[in-house]
């Protein structure tokens, strides 16, 4: 009775597979930020034998954990991992349980196609390419003088824009995609599993 079931089931499964490898990145960003400032701490305490910190460390943390939180979004709304408050609503009749989760589907896939629409452009903003109505056809935005740079390292801030719009843009599919799932659901008469 559900909207195209096997074709979404189908899709379930290709979001699934290319979210888990995301949040395996993820993983790995994180471990590695987390070796670097143990790595950083331990140089810092034995500064007097020639070591010292990792110059631009707190720099790629920052950087680090906007990646890494970007690429566990997908993961955690395909598994119905947000917060959510079932005290009441475990105790309606399925159809109205469905129905809410629904509703909170299509706010969450407002609110993600929204980050990543503002991702590209906080990213177009910090990048120097393009002509100004190649920018303005991409919705760059206006050129800035010199591209924006992290303090210590120089880095260049739109890598880490660049590298959590993948995760953000995902999300947004990801999301439109549990709308789709939900409605099944609903018409169905049933939990979105």
């Amino acid at each position: 009775m559900g909207i195209a079931v096997s074709t979404q089931q189908s899709v379930g499964e290709r979001l699934h597979s290319v979210s888990r490898y995301l949040v395996y990145f993820g993983g790995f960003v994180l471990t590695g930020i987390a070796v670097m400032t143990v790595l950083s701490i331990v140089g810092r305490a034995f500064v007097k034998f020639g070591l010292g910190p990792i110059p631009g460390d707190f720099e790629l943390v920052e950087a680090g954990c906007a990646i890494a939180v970007f690429s566990f979004l997908p993961w955690c709304q395909l598994n119905r991992g947000h917060v959510s408050v079932d005290v009441v609503t475990n105790f309606f009749p399925i159809r109205i349980q469905a129905l809410l989760i629904l509703i909170g589907d299509i706010a969450i896939s407002a609110m993600a196609f929204v980050i990543a629409w503002r991702m590209w452009m906080g990213m177009g903003e910090r990048t120097i390419w393009f002509s100004q109505p190649v920018r303005d056809a991409l919705g760059f935005g206006y050129k800035p003088f010199a591209p924006e740079t992290t303090f210590i390292l120089g880095m260049p801030i739109w890598y880490s824009y660049a590298l959590s719009f993948i995760g953000a843009v995902l999300f947004a599919v990801v999301a439109f995609y549990t709308v789709w799932r939900s409605v099944n659901g609903l018409l169905d008469g049933r939990l979105p599993k």
